[in-house]
């Protein structure tokens, strides 16, 4: 089990660019598996394309580099196949919010216990600075012609509507309150996102800067409590969520909230359902028998794609 930052460290030759964001979110992540005790053996980390996806590749723990918009489905099923597994999803607001928006969406319906940590910079970095669904409408990011003519997404409003039992935001510079609320989200038991409002020095330098995002956050009143203390009280769970959506839709570009919106911790995510219903996760399976032949039976499966004659 880990227990220092240099053990979870893999490679320090990042080609992010000089003040980037992800330097701070890399360390958070790292933090959060040392507060969490989690083994590193134990935990996979996987990305999807973009700057916020190569973090997997500096941290000594299990890496899957996946497809662009297709992380989700992935870290999904590893967490199905091995439930005993700590599944941390890390990307972009491009790769989840854009291409990925239906798994996004979709994934609120299963609740798997998964734990997603968005770099949220307004901008497909990567591919030089165009603008992402996050990004308000008229800002103007470097590489763009004129400012953004398309309004911005709400992503933890729609998350808390499709089923997220755990969201909350945080700012990539600021390394203790990222720490501590990605350490919530792994030991919530089912779907959490974290939206880290993340710096990009290169492309968008002016919104996401650290002294933009200390004067433009703030942390949520101490008054607001967003965690549902009754699980299967519907009304309280109900009242919670508008809560948090009345915060979020009370936001603007220029003031926004960092902190934990919503908690709900109901038991019920889809690998409890999986266990109800006796379907066993593929690592509890045995595949191969003492002569190490396998011991799976494939003449049904071979019978019903025969061409009957």
């Amino acid at each position: 089990m880990a227990t220092s930052i240099k053990e979870l460290t893999s490679n320090e030759d990042s080609d992010w660019c000089p003040g980037c964001g992800d330097f701070g979110i890399l360390l958070s992540v790292k933090n959060a598996i040392i507060a969490s005790g989690l083994d590193p053996h134990k935990t996979v980390i996987v990305s999807g394309i973009g700057c916020s996806s190569k973090l997997p590749h500096f941290i000594n723990a299990n890496g899957v580099h996946t497809l662009h918009g297709r992380a989700i489905p992935f870290a999904e099923g590893i967490k199905l196949a091995n439930p005993e597994l700590t599944v941390i999803l890390d990307s972009g607001d491009g790769d989840t919010y854009g291409i990925g928006a239906g798994h996004f969406v979709s994934a609120g319906r299963r609740n798997v216990d998964i734990k997603l940590f968005i770099h949220d910079n307004g901008v497909y970095s990567l591919t030089k600075g165009q603008a992402s669904p996050t990004l308000p409408e008229g800002r103007r990011a470097k590489s763009m012609p004129a400012p953004n003519i398309n309004g911005a997404l709400n992503p933890l409003a729609i998350a808390i509507m499709a089923g997220y039992t755990f969201v909350a935001r945080t700012e990539s510079y600021n390394v203790k309150e990222q720490t501590d609320i990605m350490t919530k989200a792994l030991k919530h038991k089912g779907l959490a996102i974290v939206d880290i409002l993340q710096g990009c020095p290169t492309y968008n330098a002016e919104y996401t800067s650290a002294n933009w995002l200390s004067q433009h956050t703030h942390k949520l009143p101490e008054s607001y409590d967003g965690r549902v203390k009754n699980a299967k009280d519907a009304n309280e769970v109900n009242r919670k969520r508008m809560d948090a959506i009345g915060v979020l839709l009370g936001e603007t570009p220029d003031s926004m909230n960092t902190g934990v919106f919503f908690d709900w911790e109901n038991g019920d995510t889809f690998e409890d359902r999986f266990i109800s219903r006796g379907i066993k996760p593929p690592s509890s399976q045995s595949i191969a028998g003492k002569d190490n032949l396998s011991t799976i039976d494939l003449a049904k499966a071979l019978d019903e794609l025969s061409v009957k004659g």
